[in-house]
Parts: C-alpha cells; sequence; structure tokens
C-alpha cells in the first residue's frame, strides 16, 4: 500500500510537472508562427515583391 509521505511526494511531482508542460504550452503557443501578424506587399520600383 502507498503511504501518506510518497503520496504527498507524487502529488507535488505531479502538480509540479503539470505547471511546467501548461508554462511550456503557453509559450510555444504565443510564439507560434499562426499568430503573427500579416505581412504587408513591399512594393519596389513599381513592383510587387512579397
Amino acid at each position: 500500500m502507498i503511504s501518506d509521505s510518497q503520496l504527498y511526494t507524487l502529488a507535488i511531482f505531479l502538480g509540479s510537472a503539470a505547471m511546467l508542460l501548461i508554462i511550456l504550452y503557453h509559450f510555444l503557443e504565443v510564439n507560434s508562427e499562426d499568430h503573427a501578424p500579416p505581412q504587408k506587399p513591399k512594393v519596389v520600383a513599381g513592383k510587387v515583391k512579397i
């Protein structure tokens, strides 16, 4: 059977791992290419350059 101290250690570890994964997910989501603002095409000497 699992003791109280083992259960406490497991809860702390899993809670910490969950928080780190949430922070990593938000970091990756904010820096993804999908959220980049659309760039306007540049006009160079009357030609549109993308």
